[in-house]
C-alpha cells in the first residue's frame, strides 16, 4: 500500500474542520451531528473517525487551530519596534478579516463557544487559554512601550490589554448581529485610544 504523504493527511484534516465550521455555524454545536459533517465534507464516516473520535474533539481542534493562527499574529507583532507598529499590525490582521465570509463563519463558531463555555468546563478551559495568551502578549507589548517611554506609566498595561480584547470581541458579536456595521470608524476609534494613552501627562 502506498504511503500517504503528510501534506495529504493535513489537507484531509483541514477539509474536515472546515466542513465542521460550516455545520456548527449553521446549526449550532448541539444540533449539528457527525453525519452532517460527513455530508458537508463529502468524506466517509470512517475517514472522519480516523482523525477525530467525537464531535467534542472536532470542536477542540477548531479552537486549537484558531489559537495557533492568533498566536502567530501576536508573536509577529511583537517584532515591531514601536507600540504603534505592533498594535496597528494586530488591528489590520484582526479587523481586516471581519468582512471575509470564511472568517465570519469561524467567528460565528467562536461566539457559540463563548456561550457553551458557561456550561461546559472543557470548552471553558479552551476559551480561557485562547484569551490568556493574547492578553499576556498585549500586556507585554504595552509594558515594553512604557519602558521605552512611548506610553504613560500611569496606564495599566494589563487592563488596557483586556479592554482591547473585549472591544474586539464586542465588535465580532455586533458584526454578527448586523452585517452592515462599518468596521472603519471603529478602527479609527482604536487609533484614537492609542494616541490618548501615548500622551505622557
Amino acid at each position: 500500500m502506498p504511503k500517504v504523504s503528510q501534506s495529504h493527511l493535513d489537507a484531509r484534516r483541514t477539509q474536515i474542520l472546515e466542513a465542521a465550521v460550516v455545520c456548527f455555524s449553521r446549526q449550532g454545536f448541539h444540533r449539528a451531528t457527525i453525519q452532517d459533517i460527513v455530508k458537508q465534507s463529502r468524506l466517509s464516516p470512517g475517514a472522519i473517525y480516523n482523525y477525530f473520535s467525537s464531535k467534542e474533539q472536532i470542536i477542540e481542534a477548531i479552537a486549537d487551530e484558531r489559537h495557533a493562527r492568533e498566536r502567530k499574529l501576536l508573536f509577529e507583532a511583537r517584532k515591531e519596534t514601536t507600540v504603534a507598529g505592533a498594535l496597528k499590525r494586530l488591528r489590520d490582521a484582526f479587523f481586516g478579516e471581519l468582512k471575509n465570509p470564511k472568517e465570519r463563519l469561524r467567528r460565528r463558531v467562536s461566539i457559540q463557544m463563548w456561550a457553551e463555555a458557561q456550561r461546559n468546563p472543557r470548552i471553558l478551559k479552551l476559551i480561557r487559554r485562547g484569551f490568556e495568551e493574547p492578553r499576556k502578549v498585549l500586556r507585554d507589548i504595552l509594558a515594553r512601550a512604557q519602558r521605552r517611554g512611548e506610553i504613560s506609566r500611569k496606564v495599566d498595561a494589563d487592563a488596557t490589554a483586556r479592554l482591547l480584547i473585549a472591544a474586539f470581541h464586542g465588535l465580532v458579536m455586533q458584526v454578527e448581529w448586523d452585517r452592515q456595521i462599518p468596521v472603519r470608524p471603529y478602527v479609527a476609534l482604536q487609533d484614537g485610544l492609542l494616541e490618548s494613552i501615548s500622551r505622557r501627562a
